[in-house]
């Protein structure tokens, strides 16, 4: 059976033991003394052992100090007024003012219907503040509890950088009861399910009380990673034997060459997998995580395609979820890595009317003016549009037997001679290899691999991450406007 702790014994779970502070004050009741609502407040509180439905205060998180806004669900099921909203606004602002983390663990009804239209308003106002907080490049975190629905999941229960949900909960934006009663039959059911909105990317990870912890010290381990005076060692010597294209494309086609998520889980810490772009979409084939590399924090966005579906290639709505990975890094300060590792986007009837061709673009235009550090890695096959998307960083490194080419060899070969049977030839003339790539100013760094990534995983991938690290601590000495410039300038002088 499912734990659901109330918000007392949440805190007490998630933060450091002995370390809660409560910031709240009596609440200024927006209610005639002696009216029924007066009596139902007074009644709530004596059975609830709480005097509102929000309690604020601050904390330490794995040694780190915090802020943290919890609802309370036995406190008229959690639901928001005047005075309630007050608490979450004045927590946010003071997380803000004192650049704190901010954690918020909702469990409410939505709007408390006795106050009427003045709280429903209130989550403008509690929404303006959250966002004034991650502008202010201050991390959100959300942990959805059961149930939460209405105007809080509406607004900032939606709003987290990271958000996890507790097992089994019940999230949804309309309450089933309310929509029985509404429309005469049940709301179909395993739709406002915690693990059908991780299926469909609108949850990061469904968690415990007791992982919450856990879930939280990672991200915050990223999010607020210390990004001034990182010093990261020599990155490894090229040593490059000679291949020729067709065996480098050949070799980083293997199964068992190592990919993105094999990189994180060998070559990283603290990592954080995100799920989904928040829109409803989730695409297997694409990995989006917090990590570090070595002391460096990064937002990691990659292809994998082993992970991705043979039928369903990565489409637009990978690509949307690439940009929330885009988006994170620019509003937080984190340096950004791409990973490229695909044989191309999805060719479709769906993928074009979804919008591939637009999405590409977009992603194109989002990292070309990105204020974030941002460094892609060239990991393995690079085809076509899904490729390109990724490429423009600061920085571009790339392993011996990765490649990049406007479509497959075969594909190349077939335009030219009908017939897929020059595709090594093509390679070869296209200037496809990391060492061609490497002489054109498309990368910058070749990371060697002894003799293939596939035959030493780990050592190949700890490579990579001290690569990354020294890439990574070298960018973020420099201004944003300094690095934007030169990324721009760039890829200006490519061919001129």
């Amino acid at each position: 059976m499912v734990s659901r702790p109330d918000a007392r014994t949440l805190i007490e779970t998630v933060l450091d033991a002995g370390s809660w502070k409560s910031w709240d004050a009596p609440p200024a009741d927006p209610v005639a003394p002696g009216s029924s609502y007066a009596d139902e407040l007074a009644t709530a509180r004596a059975k609830s052992g709480y005097d509102e439905s929000i309690i604020t205060g601050e904390g330490l998180l794995d040694g780190r100090r915090v802020a943290v806004v919890v609802s309370e669900f036995s406190f008229m099921a959690g639901s928001i007024g005047v005075a309630a909203a007050e608490r979450v606004v004045l927590a946010a602002e003071r997380a803000t003012r004192e650049r704190l983390p901010l954690l918020a663990a909702p469990a409410s009804g939505g709007t408390r219907m006795q106050e009427g239209a003045l709280a429903f308003v209130q989550m403008v106002k509690i929404t303006a503040a959250v966002q004034a907080h991650r502008a202010a490049g201050l991390p959100f975190v959300v942990y959805l509890r059961h149930p939460t629905t209405g105007g809080v999941f509406a607004s900032w229960g939606s709003l987290g950088h990271v958000t996890a949900a507790e097992p089994g909960a019940l999230i949804g934006f309309i309450g089933p009861r309310v929509f029985e009663s509404l429309h005469g039959y049940p709301f179909p059911e395993g739709v406002q399910v915690a693990e059908n909105l991780h299926e469909h990317g609108l949850v990061d990870a469904v968690v415990a009380a007791d992982d919450a912890r856990e879930i939280a010290i990672g991200a915050l381990n990223v999010l607020c990673a210390e990004r001034t005076g990182l010093v990261a060692g020599e990155p490894p010597e090229e040593d490059l034997r000679p291949v020729e294209a067709w065996e480098a494309i050949t070799r980083s086609r293997r199964d068992d060459r190592p990919g993105a998520r094999t990189l994180l889980k060998l070559a990283a810490t603290d990592v954080t997998p995100l799920t989904g772009n928040g829109a409803g979409e989730n695409e297997p084939g694409l990995v989006l995580a917090l990590a570090r590399f070595g002391s460096a924090p990064a937002v990691v966005l990659g292809q994998d395609r082993r992970r991705a579906r043979p039928s369903s290639p990565l489409g637009p709505g990978g690509l949307r979820m690439a940009r929330r990975g885009m988006r994170l890094a620019a509003e937080l300060g984190l340096p950004l890595v791409t990973v490229i590792d695909t044989p191309g986007a999805a060719l479709s009837k769906a993928a074009e009317e979804g919008g591939l061709a637009a999405e590409i673009a977009r992603c194109l235009a989002d990292l070309v003016m990105l204020d974030a550090p941002t460094v892609c890695l060239l990991l393995g096959e690079g085809a076509g549009g899904a490729a390109l998307a990724l490429l423009p960083a600061d920085r571009v490194l790339c392993a011996q037997h990765a490649w990049l080419s406007p479509l497959p060899p075969e594909g190349a070969s077939a335009i030219l001679y009908r017939s897929v049977d020059f595709a090594p030839e093509i390679a070869q003339l296209q200037g496809v290899r990391a060492t061609d790539l490497r002489r054109n100013g498309i990368v910058d760094r070749v990371i060697p691999e002894v003799p293939d990534a596939a035959y030493e995983p780990r050592a190949f991938c700890e490579r990579v991450g001290r690569a990354l690290e020294y890439e990574i601590a070298g960018l973020l000495a420099r201004s944003p406007a300094d690095r934007r410039a030169a990324r721009q300038a760039r890829f200006r002088g490519l061919g001129g």
